[in-house]
């Protein structure tokens, strides 16, 4: 009798550890069927109309650049346009957190765009702000600056000496610890925030909006020729045959990076060589 209460128990523990046949057989084809079924698609953003292009466009530069060319129109028509007015593009407020929050605060417009690509279901190099080629993407902005810089600074002399251009003061308050690292900063800063917006998204939305080559070229030029008009006509003329050229290598490129650094290294030259010689500037102080 025990013995056979022995075998009933050892039935039991068995039937109940180890499921009959054409169970396990069942189970195991459904974890087949599980590892075997493709992975859900990722939700494809449809392509946006040109309709919302075109006004998406407009807001991104309503926010940043159009406002600017608008305000450098009206400094052009309040002064004259000579050697004898000086204007700055920095704030001269001798406070280094007002200089800080100058450069942190102009640049969510360069956020806007990255983030109304992800919206798109784009990415970065949509733009040709992608990280990929960081060494020749530095190698080709300093090429880029050294032709750009050489250009513009006799541009902006010879306008200056035309009197067609004004005494551009390109650098925070001098004589203080901060001076050098701010406009180091405002360079950069400068040069994203241009150089996304009015290259590298611009002229992409004008051409998936329909424009051709040369046309939405020509309107990222404008554009960045109308906000140096503060400077005067030579700042327009110089900036204005910088935006074809910028335009145009973008183009062939795809890439905005290089600009970025050649705008900065300009920008950062321009400071650098106007503390050095600003005593033989017509109008402007040592000071």
């Amino acid at each position: 009798m025990s013995g056979n209460v022995n075998q009933f128990w050892e039935w039991s523990e068995h039937s109940v550890a180890q499921p009959p046949h054409s169970e396990r057989a069942r189970r195991t084809v459904e974890r087949v069927k599980t590892a075997a079924r493709p992975a859900r698609e990722p939700e494809v953003v449809p392509p946006a109309s040109r309709r919302t292009l075109a006004e998406e466009v407009l807001i991104v530069l309503s926010l940043s650049l159009l406002a600017s060319a608008a305000y450098a129109i009206l400094d052009l028509l309040s002064a004259p346009v000579n050697r004898s007015v000086a204007v700055v593009t920095f704030s001269q407020s001798p406070q280094l957190a007002h200089q800080l929050l100058d450069v942190v605060f102009a640049l969510p417009p360069v956020w806007l765009v990255f983030y109304l690509l992800r919206r798109n279901g784009e990415r970065a190099s949509t733009v040709g702000m992608s990280l990929d080629r960081p060494v020749p993407d530095v190698g080709w902005g300093v090429l880029l600056a050294a032709i750009v810089g050489a250009a513009g600074i006799g541009v902006y002399l010879g306008a200056v000496q035309l009197g067609v251009n004004r005494i551009v003061i390109p650098v925070p308050p001098t004589g203080r610890w901060w001076t050098v690292p701010v406009f180091v900063l405002g360079a950069f800063q400068n040069a994203l925030l241009e150089e996304t917006v009015v290259v590298g998204y611009l002229v992409t939305r004008l051409r998936q909006i329909g424009w051709g080559a040369v046309a939405a070229v020509a309107a990222s030029a404008v554009l960045r020729g109308s906000y140096h008009l503060y400077q005067g006509w030579g700042g327009f003329a110089g900036n204005l045959a910088m935006g074809v050229f910028f335009g145009w290598i973008f183009l062939r490129w795809r890439r905005t990076w290089p600009l970025v650094v050649a705008h900065t290294l300009v920008d950062v030259g321009a400071a650098g060589l106007y503390i050095l010689f600003k005593s033989h500037l017509p109008g402007v102080t040592a000071g």
